[in-house]
């Protein structure tokens, strides 16, 4: 979400309704870290096409696993950046999950390939033996087949920790992870990711449900809570994980 050389963009704050300033922390920290931030409504995005998105997916937030399923369902916005954050219902910021990126499900074969591209992450996996992870309940075997067509050989994890112990037994090029899997959420796992010298900084990739029920998008924000720290992020701490997605 680094700003570019030419005309200032500005990095969307979405997910919160208008009035409520629960943005009012989050602004101020974007701020002094140098990016133009605005509160927006999704409504706007089209026509606005923002730098990137922070994005409220917390239970407080304005239907922000809606928000971010509507985003990266549209062809014309999907290729948006997004960030989630946990905000608390006085808005602050217990969380947040720079995962690599997001794709939603049935997987768009062509989409997947050329956004690999764009991130780099298939020039070599012709020429070096890449392992790459799909950790789902189900296997998701037609975006494995197309991860395979890539180049990159294929390994499951049905559950988190299955990914987590293939993980730890063989790096992998990078992992595409349910927002949902039977034991722990991808944010989860991403934070476990983490603690491994091994996979620290392997690309994660969300995969959306093409529709949520509200029950389960509010589940979902619930899972992910118990990762929010019961002390708010300072500003230092926030701008220095946000600056390492440049």
């Amino acid at each position: 979400m680094a700003e570019s050389s030419g005309p200032r963009r500005e990095l969307w704050i979405l997910g919160i309704k208008p009035g409520d300033g629960r943005e009012d922390l989050l602004t101020s920290y974007l701020e002094a870290g140098g990016y133009a931030c605005r509160l927006e409504q999704y409504d706007n995005l089209e026509a606005g096409r923002p730098l990137g998105i922070v994005l409220d997916i917390s239970p407080f937030s304005e239907d922000g696993w809606g928000v971010l399923l509507k985003i990266k369902k549209s062809s014309v916005t999907r290729d948006i950046p997004v960030l989630p954050v946990f905000l608390s219902e006085m808005g602050k910021i217990g969380g947040m999950f720079p995962v690599a990126g997001f794709f939603t499900l049935p997987i768009d074969e062509q989409y997947l390939q050329n956004r690999l591209a764009v991130y780099g992450l298939t020039e070599y996996a012709e020429t070096w033996d890449l392992q790459s992870m799909v950790a789902s309940r189900s296997g998701e075997e037609k975006l494995s087949k197309a991860v395979e067509t890539l180049g990159f050989e294929v390994i499951k994890g049905y559950t988190g920790k299955e990914a987590l112990a293939l993980a730890s037994i063989h790096p992998v090029y990078m992992i595409f992870c349910s927002q949902m899997l039977p034991d722990m959420s991808a944010f989860e796992l991403q934070e476990r990711l983490r603690l491994n010298p091994y996979s620290s900084n392997t690309p994660l990739f969300v995969l959306l449900k093409d529709a949520m029920k509200e029950g389960e998008r509010q589940a979902l924000s619930r899972e992910i809570a118990h990762l929010v720290r019961k002390k708010q992020l300072s500003c230092e701490e926030f701008l220095g994980n946000l600056r390492r997605r440049e």
